[in-house]
């Protein structure tokens, strides 16, 4: 009932029919975010693409400037100098055989999953498990090298890896209310850049359709997307 009350009267804080500049939307966001835990500030992107289409996908990675405020788990899969590499990188979890048969076992404790090329045969066995939790190791993403230490430096470090859901959605964590209003503005306008860029060649009439922003517990708000550039 506090979490009803509280978001009731996060809407009465402003018009949910007016758009306003992605900074004025930041601030209303972080005014509302009255939990009692350090909540954390999403934006959502409602795109013109439907990602049923392999033409049409958005997917990638961006590093965002100020991190993300979270803790990230990354587990790794290599063996021998590069276990160790990825030992000294801070890699929570490190393995071969033994980490598949965990994982197998329902043991997944990691929120990012990085493998050397060498090892893909083994992880690929575990496609149906990792792939429907977006934990796959892709090349593309940088989450398959041989640069181990750099991966999971990046993964610890801010960047944050984005997808299209069905409905052409793409929504991200980009920071905590406890951060500055600017940081937080400099994370969204970084991650909204990198969807730009990403358009895929198959997407037709208008790309960005919708934006929004919010906390974990309160209210979103809409973003007037002329804005998103700055």
């Amino acid at each position: 009932m506090a979490h009803d009350k509280r978001l009731a009267a996060g809407y009465k804080a402003f018009d949910r029919t007016k758009s306003f500049a992605l900074p004025a939307a930041i601030e209303l966001v972080k005014k509302n975010a009255t939990a009692k835990f350090d909540e954390t500030v999403e934006i959502s992107l409602n795109l013109g693409i439907d990602p049923r289409h392999a033409d049409q996908m958005v997917r990638g990675l961006v590093n965002l400037p100020h991190g993300t405020g979270k803790t990230v788990r990354v587990g790794v899969f290599a063996r021998g100098a590069k276990a160790e590499e990825a030992l000294a990188a801070g890699a929570d979890v490190v393995g071969a055989d033994d980490l598949a048969e965990k994982i197998q076992a329902g043991e997944i404790n990691f929120d990012r999953c990085i493998a050397t090329p060498d090892m893909m045969a083994l992880v690929g066995r575990l496609g149906k498990i990792l792939g429907p939790r977006g934990l796959m190791p892709n090349p593309r993403l940088g989450t398959v090298t041989m640069d181990v230490k750099g991966a999971i430096t990046a993964a610890k470090g801010g960047q944050v890896e984005f997808r299209a859901e069905k409905a052409g959605i793409i929504h991200a964590g980009i920071g905590k209310a406890s951060f500055s209003a600017e940081n937080l503005l400099a994370n969204a306008r970084a991650f909204a850049d990198a969807i730009v860029k990403a358009k895929p060649a198959g997407a037709k009439g208008t790309y960005v359709q919708k934006v929004a922003v919010s906390s974990t517990m309160g209210p979103g708000v809409r973003v007037d997307i002329a804005t998103l550039a700055g």
